[in-house]
């Protein structure tokens, strides 16, 4: 593929950490993350980047020395480095003030390693990654005045983003509140009011969006609703794209089985499936176009990247060179149907 075709392919770093820890696996380290994605290789084309999570143990925001640790880590691989995910997990976007203030520092502290990265010539592109860390439950005991804090805690996030020349990205998945359906999701970020701020559309998570988990009445598809009904399926789909395409600055292509898991009637998330899962409701090459094309079917152009994200993987399969080159197939498949130079 030649160097000035887009969008540009990444694969993600942090499912060798998310999920896994005391609990369950091990973590996978970043260096194991980065050769698996280096060694991906479909009739000659390779990964061209990877985005970061800024979190342990991978890595420590308050060591600014590690900036320069990490893109030398990264190019080593004749990778680069596109959007950032902040560690905002310590502080709930509609909790109390000590708890604001701490998101909005992690946020700061993300833009900060970002623009060094910037500097050093290895982040030619991206955005940082945020999302309410609030769960539904809590949200959904007071909708309006929680939407309203969150507003004002992306608004500050923001307001500190800016001064970086930095865009966040709010990640629209059923398992945060205020962000836990698409309607929701919509009017948190007209509240927030600001230019900097944008959607980060995940294929997996924003599926779910269709079938009103932790929100019944946003459910777009309908309850009686059969799987081989694709053109359903499609409106569906157009449906929600045209929502929140014009609010999207980053896109992760992934595939969803359809289901969902948790407790009671809120707080249910949804699991990433393998690219080729059989199980797997969409068809990732045509569905992500809706993403990235308007509703004339004309480019948007809103990003200079796609990165896959397989979340929640057993270690078994982030460890087999298949599953990434599996992977990066799909992601060439979604390029040959909506690249430009």
């Amino acid at each position: 593929m030649a160097e000035n075709i887009y969008p540009k392919l990444h694969n993600a770093t942090w499912p060798g950490i998310v999920g896994k820890g005391p609990d369950s696996e091990p973590p996978i380290s970043l260096e194991k993350m980065l050769e698996m994605t280096a060694a991906a290789e479909v009739d000659g084309v390779k990964f061209d980047g990877v985005d970061v999570g800024l979190f342990d143990p991978s890595i420590n925001l308050d060591d600014l020395d590690g900036i320069k640790r990490l893109a030398d880590q990264v190019s080593k691989h004749n990778l680069v480095i596109g959007s950032l995910v902040a560690p905002i997990w310590g502080g709930p976007a509609m909790g109390t003030k000590e708890d604001r203030a701490n998101f909005v520092d992690q946020v700061r502290k993300s833009c900060v390693y970002g623009q060094k990265l910037k500097e050093m010539g290895i982040r030619p592109y991206g955005v940082v990654r945020i999302d309410s860390a609030s769960s539904v439950e809590d949200w959904a005991k007071d909708p309006v005045n929680n939407t309203k804090l969150i507003a004002q805690t992306f608004r500050e996030a923001c307001d500190v983003a800016a001064d970086y020349g930095e865009k966040l990205a709010a990640e629209g998945e059923i398992c945060w509140g205020g962000m836990h359906s698409w309607r929701a999701m919509l009017n948190t970020l007209e509240a927030v009011d600001r230019p900097n701020i944008g959607f980060q559309a995940d294929m997996s998570h924003t599926f779910l969006y269709l079938l009103g988990y932790n929100s019944p009445e946003d459910r777009i598809l309908p309850l009686d609703y059969q799987w081989n009904d694709r053109e359903t399926l499609t409106e569906g789909l157009k449906k929600l794209t045209a929502a929140l395409r014009p609010w999207t600055l980053d896109f992760h292509v992934a595939q969803n089985d359809g289901t969902a898991y948790g407790s009671g009637s809120h707080d249910k998330t949804g699991r990433h499936c393998q690219a080729t899962d059989p199980n797997g409701k969409l068809d990732i090459a045509i569905d992500a176009g809706h993403w990235l094309r308007n509703e004339n079917g004309e480019l948007t152009k809103a990003f200079k990247h796609i990165c896959w994200d397989g979340c929640m993987f057993p270690n078994a399969v982030l460890e087999q060179q298949k599953t990434w080159n599996d992977i990066l197939a799909a992601m060439i498949k979604v390029r040959n149907l909506n690249s430009w130079s």
